[in-house]
């Protein structure tokens, strides 16, 4: 499968704007409402393209970590299956470097981190080595990364259409504020970002004006955070590289907005260990490897690129199982707390 221009398009608006209404994408696409729903219902259910939604954590308390994993070789398969399965590790890729596992592991607190993955990394049979570097800032995340087929004019309107994105913390007692029968909707939300009340209330049992009253309290209280995804090898940039770099102390703010001006940024972040910044692109092959390495170079004066990691393949993103083919299996793993973060 191939995803024409159009495709691409109705992509970005729902990056933008992921629960945008189909008549409001009409207006800023050119196309009838209808034909925009059951093209969207064809990419969701080939696995071509997903909206999803996580709860944001707390950016002063949350644990975001990057974790190089070492495994049995005969027991790769099974270890990577675990791994998976852990609804803290919200990322899983295939490296093609000195470790054979990258995860990107997300935990309310630091304290939540040790007790909830770390002690159950070593129980894994066949899981030999971890190593970890510990976020102590995030700059940009991959829930920003864009397809930038729409022109400036498209868009500005469909930002503005969508409002203003909530910013900035939300309120540590948001997420305790709201009942367990609102949190219940959070599942389906996570399997599918545009779910209706009527969606939800169908499969919980419940009345619709019931749900979409829970609904309208759930979106208004900030603590989503909704993406809308694209198989990587879809999407022109199929390769995936992960560089570990030192950056000068007092230059990583400075750093941070020389990336956000590169289109191939999907995540940026200040990081303790051997290293103290992770840069990760989607490139179009490669080839692109050594000539966005100059740009770096160029962009960030005092850069050291330490090391670059391009990834084989992506088992696990942002909790939704992938195929081989980088599409959705429809399978998503959905923790008891998630945070806003992975790449």
């Amino acid at each position: 499968m191939e995803l024409s221009e159009d495709d691409l398009a109705l992509i970005n608006v729902l990056q933008i704007a992921p629960r945008l209404s189909w008549a409001d994408a009409a207006e800023v696409l050119g196309v009838h409402a209808t034909t925009l729903a059951a093209r969207w219902e064809r990419l969701r259910a080939a696995g071509v393209s997903w909206v999803t939604a996580h709860l944001i954590g707390d950016p002063h308390q949350m644990c975001l970590a990057f974790v190089a994993v070492d495994c049995d070789m005969n027991r790769r398969e099974e270890v990577t299956a675990e791994l998976a399965g852990m609804p803290e590790i919200v990322t899983v890729e295939e490296a093609a470097s000195n470790r054979d596992l990258m995860l990107t592991v997300i935990t309310p607190s630091l304290d939540d981190f040790s007790s909830r993955v770390v002690s159950r990394l070593k129980e894994i049979d066949g899981l030999l080595k971890y190593q970890i570097a510990l976020c102590t800032r995030l700059h940009s995340s991959g829930g920003s990364w864009r397809l930038n087929v729409l022109s400036r004019a498209q868009q500005a309107t469909v930002r503005a259409m969508a409002g203003a994105e909530t910013t900035g913390a939300v309120h540590s007692t948001a997420r305790d504020e709201l009942p367990a029968s609102h949190l219940a909707l959070l599942p389906f939300l996570a399997k599918d970002g545009r779910a209706t009340a009527a969606d939800i209330a169908r499969a919980l049992g419940r009345h619709p004006a019931t749900v979409q009253r829970q609904l309208n309290r759930v979106l208004a209280s900030g603590i989503l955070s909704f993406r809308c995804e694209v198989a990587q090898k879809l999407s022109a940039f199929p390769v995936t590289c992960q560089w570990f770099v030192n950056v000068p102390a007092g230059r990583h703010e400075a750093a941070a907005a020389e990336l956000k001006t590169m289109r191939n940024v999907r995540l940026s972040a200040s990081t303790t260990g051997p290293t103290n910044f992770v840069i990760i692109m989607w490139l179009q092959s490669l080839a692109d490897v050594m000539s966005i390495e100059l740009v770096l170079q160029q962009k960030v004066p005092g850069i050291v690129l330490v090391e670059s990691v391009i990834m084989l393949s992506t088992v696990k993103r942002v909790g939704w199982m992938l195929n081989p083919d980088s599409r959705a299996s429809g399978a998503v793993v959905v923790p008891a707390q998630g945070l806003d973060a992975a790449g």
